[in-house]
C-alpha cells in the first residue's frame, strides 16, 4: 500500500492533469482568432500556453517523484519536504504564468514555483537511501 506522501503526490499529478485538459479547453475556444491577446507570438498568448502546458509538464515531474519515492522510499523528514516542495511549484508555475499573462509585474514572483521544484530535487536527492 503506497505511503501518504505517494498518494498525495498522485493526486496532484492527476489534479493537475485535469486542470491541464480544462485550461487547454477554455484557451482553445478562442485559439482559432488571430489577434486573440494580441496574436500568436504575443507576449500574453505565450505566457498563457506555457500556463497551459506547465500543468502537463509539472504532473510529469511529480510523476517522476512519485516512482522514485514509491521505489526508493527515500529518507524522512526528506521525502515530505520534497513532496510539498513539488506540489508548491505545481501550484504556483500555472499561476505565476497566467498572472503574468494579465499583469507583467508578476513575472518578479517566478522564483516561487522554480524554487520549489529546484527544493523538490534537492530535498529527493539527500532523501535518497543509502545503498
Amino acid at each position: 500500500m503506497p505511503d501518504i506522501i505517494t498518494i498525495s503526490i498522485l493526486k496532484a499529478i492527476w489534479i493537475g492533469m485535469l486542470l491541464g485538459v480544462v485550461s487547454g479547453a477554455i484557451i482553445g475556444l478562442f485559439f482559432h482568432r488571430e489577434d486573440w491577446m494580441g496574436g500568436y507570438n504575443s507576449f500574453r498568448r505565450r505566457l498563457t500556453r506555457l500556463g497551459h502546458i506547465s500543468f502537463f509538464g509539472l504532473a510529469f515531474v511529480n510523476m517522476g517523484f512519485a516512482l522514485t519515492h514509491y521505489i526508493l522510499k527515500l529518507q524522512a523528514p526528506w521525502a515530505g519536504w520534497a513532496c510539498v516542495s513539488f506540489i508548491v511549484g505545481a501550484i504556483a508555475m500555472p499561476t505565476c504564468c497566467f498572472l503574468t499573462a494579465w499583469r507583467k509585474p508578476f513575472r518578479h514572483f517566478f522564483f516561487i514555483p522554480v524554487g520549489g521544484v529546484l527544493f523538490g530535487i534537492i530535498f529527493t536527492f539527500v532523501g535518497w537511501p543509502a545503498s
